[in-house]
């Protein structure tokens, strides 16, 4: 495992549509401009913490199922 895979991270960004997307750290940067309105939680250090925030998100009506 590289240096670079051992510091990954993940988000969960809020997309315009009102859904959440699990975004790696390396790729948060290419996504869209995010406006005001528009929210990311993170960091997660596993993808699986940061889909099980997606699920809580998504319980909680902060984000809409995909």
């Amino acid at each position: 495992m590289s240096n670079k895979e051992r510091e990954q991270f993940w988000y969960v960004v809020k997309q315009e549509n009102n859904t959440c997307k699990v975004v790696r750290s390396d790729r948060l940067q290419q996504t869209p401009e995010r406006s005001s309105d528009r929210s990311q939680w993170g960091s997660y250090a596993s993808e699986q913490e940061a889909i099980a925030k997606k699920i809580g998100l998504i319980r909680a009506g902060k984000c809409k199922p995909e």
